[in-house]
């Protein structure tokens, strides 16, 4: 099956699973057409995850690679309040890909979509020299909640982990297969969009941001969009840390550091005046710049850093 008309021909059937509301033309055409919707905006959103910078061959199955690439982009709709309706996956697929790995990868994405509640329409195949798999998101909301409002007093939330996936990571690069490090080796193969948690804060939040490269970098990054300071509760952080004290005992990692730090979480921080059923307590924001650690009362600079492809 190996041609790309083929595996074209594959996809077309895999993947047509009937008519969906809002789609009027779908795989197998030159172009996706989505109808919007009266009083909503469709929020776009594109992910590319690429071997030897985001992932090697031997960490996941190509299933899992498919589900993974396809749930870490759509995070970023859930960090918009967004409910996601659609997807495009451009393939770059190097010669020693068969068919067997191609359909496995597919089948990944599309067991993502499905718990989605969504679907592929469309995207592009090509050869390569690396494999990746760029994904765009499209998402339908009525208040999309961005970055650059938080406000003084709001109360800094998590929902999702922080750091466990950053620990999964390490023990992959370590080589390190110990009991107490299944679960952080499952929360970096299997992220999982919150969009659920997302709808939940999109009435209340002021801002939002998914934590993709870390709590402190993405702290930073919020409060500068917003024009405001981002002061993280010592304590509140101490307790996150306590839930990786195993794993990282493990990987000889200070826990606090893979909270701070860490990236790959697709957990999701936000600015709101009340806490958010199912959201955790993590900071305020205040009048000022940058992010601070609250040990009691005494305010320390925290350096702006975390996890970066470029540099990894």
């Amino acid at each position: 099956m190996s041609s790309e008309e083929a595996r074209l021909r594959w996809l077309r059937s895999f993947l047509n699973v009937g008519p969906r509301e809002g789609v009027t033309a779908g795989v197998g055409d030159d172009a996706a057409v989505i109808r919007a919707r009266a009083g909503e905006s469709l929020v776009c959103t594109v992910d590319a995850q690429v071997e030897r910078v985001h992932f090697r061959r031997e960490w996941l199955s190509f299933e899992e690679l498919g589900y993974r690439a396809t749930m870490a982009a759509a995070s970023d709709l859930a960090a918009m309040g967004s409910r996601p309706f659609c997807a495009l996956s451009a393939l770059t697929l190097p010669e020693d890909v068969g068919d067997e790995s191609f359909e496995a990868l597919v089948r990944g994405q599309k067991r993502a979509t499905d718990e989605l509640d969504a679907s592929i329409v469309g995207g592009n195949l090509a050869r390569g020299t690396e494999l990746s798999i760029a994904t765009t998101w499209l998402g339908r909301v009525e208040r999309p909640i961005g970055r650059s409002a938080a406000r003084r007093g709001d109360l800094l939330q998590v929902a999702g982990h922080l750091g466990r996936a950053h620990l999964g990571l390490r023990a992959l690069l370590d080589g390190n297969t110990a009991d107490e490090l299944s679960a952080a080796l499952n929360a970096w193969r299997a992220p999982h969009a919150l969009v659920v948690e997302g709808l939940r804060m999109a009435c209340s939040a002021h801002a939002a941001i998914d934590l993709s490269d870390g709590l402190a970098l993405d702290a930073s990054r919020l409060a500068a969009a917003s024009g405001v300071r981002a002061v993280l509760s010592m304590s509140l952080i101490v307790r996150e840390a306590e839930l990786l004290a195993p794993a990282a005992a493990a990987l000889g990692v200070e826990p606090i550091d893979a909270v701070l730090y860490g990236g790959e979480d697709y957990a999701l921080l936000v600015a709101a005046p009340q806490l958010i059923d199912g959201f955790r307590a993590i900071g305020r924001v205040e009048g000022g710049t940058g992010v601070m650690l609250d040990r009691d009362g005494e305010l320390t600079p925290i350096e702006a850093r975390g996890f970066d492809h470029f540099t990894a």
